[in-house]
């Protein structure tokens, strides 16, 4: 695989404690690298120093079974997927589009991981839940995906199981960082142009910076946690709710109100309720960071020079 974007020397893994990434099997094969994960995984590795490498889609495509069978070469000890099929209307009008990344990549990465005793890292989604709990949704509960996106993504995980490779699926929600394409970002430009902004209040779940789960992914690979967890942001909120506070920490003008769901149809149904219990992730690693103090933190990052009210 020539012209990859590369970390420390593959041939010469560097172990570190720096943020608490320690004991990662390297070198590492990084997967979407440009996405807002794989972004957040390339600075946390490179700033720790741990090998890596991260093969455009030209150089490894996951949805060909050859392409992959070439790029998970055996010197990689450690594969981690942050390529998906993200868009979930989209998912609606293309599932053949969605399944082929989100459910038959993963199964080709699991059978190459499997042949070269590699750790396979996938993450999948509160969407393959049925979204009407009242209760944290433990790793246990039953799937019932509700959407062509939550069906592929479950597929994925099914797929990697199947395959019985060495892996650690993670199952995360409502992810945003300082770059890329996300919730926070939107509402930031949202609020800069309007005077009033309309919100729904009857969706709840967990935010997920994507600086936290790429962190506690490395802490739970370090830890030995392998098999299924669940990763995002302490506390729980609407999507009114963590508007409301996007704009507060920003400082920005415009407000917010809440609506329902009923007044802005999509596609694909949308969960009432997606909050993801994350006990077992911090009985191994630790508490969590709350999402209202990893939000300031990203709100920070995306305008430095902002006065920002914490």
């Amino acid at each position: 695989m020539s012209q990859t974007e590369t970390g420390v020397d593959h041939a010469t893994p560097q172990p570190t404690d720096q943020d608490g990434v320690r004991g990662l099997r390297a070198p590492i094969l990084l997967i979407g690298f440009d996405g807002m994960l794989g972004t957040a995984f390339r600075r946390l590795f490179t700033g720790a120093g741990v090998a890596f490498e991260a093969p455009t889609i030209e150089q490894l495509d996951i949805t060909d079974v050859a392409s992959v069978d070439d790029g998970v070469a055996p010197r990689f000890r450690t594969v981690i997927n942050c390529a998906a099929w993200t868009d979930v209307d989209g998912a609606e009008a293309d599932p053949d589009g969605a399944r082929r990344l989100n459910a038959e990549a993963p199964g080709h990465l699991a059978q190459a991981c499997a042949r070269t005793g590699a750790t396979l890292v996938h993450f999948s989604t509160d969407y393959v839940f049925d979204g009407q709990a009242d209760t944290p949704y433990r790793i246990d509960h039953p799937i019932a995906p509700r959407t062509e996106y939550g069906s592929t993504k479950a597929a994925g995980e099914q797929a990697i199981q199947a395959a019985r490779c060495d892996h650690l699926i993670i199952r995360t929600s409502w992810l945003y960082a300082p770059w890329g394409r996300n919730f926070v970002l939107t509402m930031l430009r949202l609020l800069a142009e309007r005077p009033e902004l309309k919100v729904v209040n009857d969706q709840r779940g967990r935010p997920t910076s994507a600086e936290h789960l790429a962190h506690s992914t490395a802490r739970l690979l370090s830890a030995g946690a392998r098999s299924t967890f669940h990763v995002c942001d302490a506390g729980e909120c609407t999507w009114f709710e963590f508007a409301a506070e996007v704009g507060r920490l920003a400082n920005l003008p415009a407000g917010v109100s809440p609506c329902t769901t009923a007044e802005y149809p999509r596609p694909a149904p949308r969960p009432a309720y997606s909050v993801l219990d994350i006990s077992r992730t911090e009985e191994l690693i630790g508490p969590a960071g709350h999402w209202r103090d990893n939000l300031a933190r990203v709100i920070q990052q995306t305008a430095p020079a902002a006065n920002t009210a914490v």
